[in-house]
């Protein structure tokens, strides 16, 4: 054997050894060497079991995503199955360039804040796209975050965005999603043009289906809470797993009581439980390369608008979901890293190839038929498990494989069950509302718009673009005009033409 394939021999002390016990030497193999594990104080089993809790507390994505396409009727144009092959894929890769790129112990997938603005706004907002030109604005964002990445420009962009609109955009993301939850659920309908509340009335005329959908939110949303302040691994997956057997119980209660709706609950379980190769063939016809088939296709669109709009509306889709892409991932990245000494000067590990590994899986799953890939906040639950390296992000990812073919049971998760998971992410994405000063109303005005105009108005990109507008008048009109810089110039000019142009 060449002396340079022998494994290289590290010295290490004793397990649970006092300091200046004897050390041994142990040796080191490929797998080892490449991720780092025993250098970074890790071991195997340490980052396996990191791996299979970050699977277990993200796999919700897999049923969530789909279900978001479900409910806002665009089904029609792109299947359940369709959608959990290509979700399951984008995770596949973006956590294997996790692995192997970035080598950190962060997990991959669609993000539910750019899921959320794809299926309520562009698609869910009677502007005529459809999902394939849906499928263009992902490729658009993956390509710009690439760009941004290799230049070094995301530095700039991340400047140019004005603090009080910077920090609390996951917050405007998490009511923009926890109010899809609600209103996924039945917890919030609209009635004669307002939006009221479900009715729990045993008294009147009860919708018995109706109630039972919004209280199985409500009560699983509870308790996802009880289960992360218990710090149980997959709080999220287990709540909704739970909420979905309380679903099927009521409503089997319902049955014996004769409630409409309620036996066509379950005889639509046996049409729904299919081969899982059926949402194979489904994503290859539906999903799979539809984003050069017909992704430039926007003669829907341009029936009713006109080809300027269509310009400005691709600018600041994109920039939207950019921006989305690039908060979002970078909030994890620090959040995740911080807590298993992931950081180096101020910043999470490899951040270069951290952003990179999600700009590429955001191309990737734009072919597949995916929503932008984003780093999912559940990685922090792997690094608390003592996750340090690529590895677990591997282990991760075979776990997506293993669940490729889970299409088939993932349908059997009612939406009222997924909707307690959007619940609880709204919650999640509240805690950067204290990093604005509340007392300063040039901070204040910006930070409260930005949020209120995401989950009113049911649009991310008009909340991103109404407070940045915002800012740049207080301080125009306050004498801080020199404060706003050429970049935000621009970009505050690029979102006033979509209003002024668009819908």
């Amino acid at each position: 054997m060449k002396e340079e394939d022998r494994a290289p021999e590290e010295s290490v002390p004793p397990e649970g050894s006092a300091p200046g016990a004897p050390v041994k030497t142990k040796k080191i193999g490929r797998v080892d060497r490449f991720f780092g594990i025993t250098a970074s104080g890790s071991t195997f089993k340490q980052e396996t079991v990191a791996g299979l809790t970050v699977f277990m507390a993200m796999a919700y994505a897999l049923l969530v995503v789909p279900g978001m396409y479900e409910v806002d009727g665009l089904y029609p144009y792109v299947s359940f199955g369709a959608v959990y092959i290509a979700t399951a894929l984008g995770a596949i890769v973006g956590t294997v360039c996790m692995a192997f790129l970035a080598k950190m112990p962060l997990a991959q997938a669609s993000g539910l804040g750019a899921t959320a603005y794809i299926t309520g706004t562009l698609l869910g907002g009677g502007l005529g796209l459809t999902y394939a030109n849906a499928m263009i604005f992902v490729l658009l964002d993956g390509a710009i975050f690439v760009l941004l990445t290799a230049t070094g420009l995301r530095k700039k962009i991340l400047a140019a965005i004005p603090h009080e609109v910077k920090a609390v955009l996951p917050v405007g993301i998490g009511m923009f999603i926890a109010f899809i939850g609600f209103k996924n659920a039945g917890v919030v309908n609209l009635h004669e043009g307002q939006i009221v509340f479900a009715s729990f009335n045993v008294l009147g005329k009860l919708d018995y289906l109706g109630a039972i959908g919004a209280a199985v939110a409500l009560l699983g949303a509870v308790a996802i809470a009880i289960l992360s302040k218990k710090n149980v691994r997959g709080a999220i997956l287990w709540g909704m797993l739970g909420s979905a057997a309380l679903y099927y119980a009521l409503a089997g209660l319902g049955c014996a009581w004769g409630a409409a709706g309620c036996r066509e609950t379950f005889t639509s379980i046996a049409a729904n439980f299919e081969d899982p190769f059926k949402a194979f063939a489904a994503w290859g016809r539906e999903s799979v390369g539809q984003v050069f088939a017909n992704g430039f296709i926007f003669k829907q669109y341009l029936s009713i608008h006109s080809p300027g709009e269509l310009a400005v509306l691709i600018v600041t889709s994109a920039l939207a979901l950019c921006m989305v892409d690039m908060f979002d991932t970078l909030g994890t990245l620090y959040g995740a890293c911080s807590k298993g000494g992931l950081m180096e000067n101020g910043e999470p590990k490899r951040l270069g190839k951290c952003l990179m590994s999600n700009a590429v899986a955001t191309c990737a799953g734009a072919v597949f038929g995916a929503t932008t890939v984003a780093t999912y906040v559940e990685s922090s639950s792997g690094v608390a498990a003592g996750g340090r390296t690529g590895f677990s992000a591997l282990v991760t990812s075979l776990c997506f494989v293993l669940a490729l073919f889970l299409s088939p049971i993932a349908k059997l998760v009612p939406m009222c069950a997924a909707s307690a998971a959007l619940i609880w992410v709204g919650v999640l994405m509240m805690t950067s509302v204290k990093d604005v000063d509340w007392a300063d109303p040039a901070a204040a005005l910006p930070a409260f718009l930005t949020i209120t105009v995401m989950a009113f108005g049911y649009s991310i990109t008009s909340g991103i673009g109404v407070g940045i507008l915002s800012c740049v008048l207080v301080k125009l009109f306050t004498g801080k005009a020199k404060e706003v810089s050429v970049v935000t110039w621009i970009v505050a000019a690029l979102f006033f033409a979509m209003f002024l142009l668009t819908n």
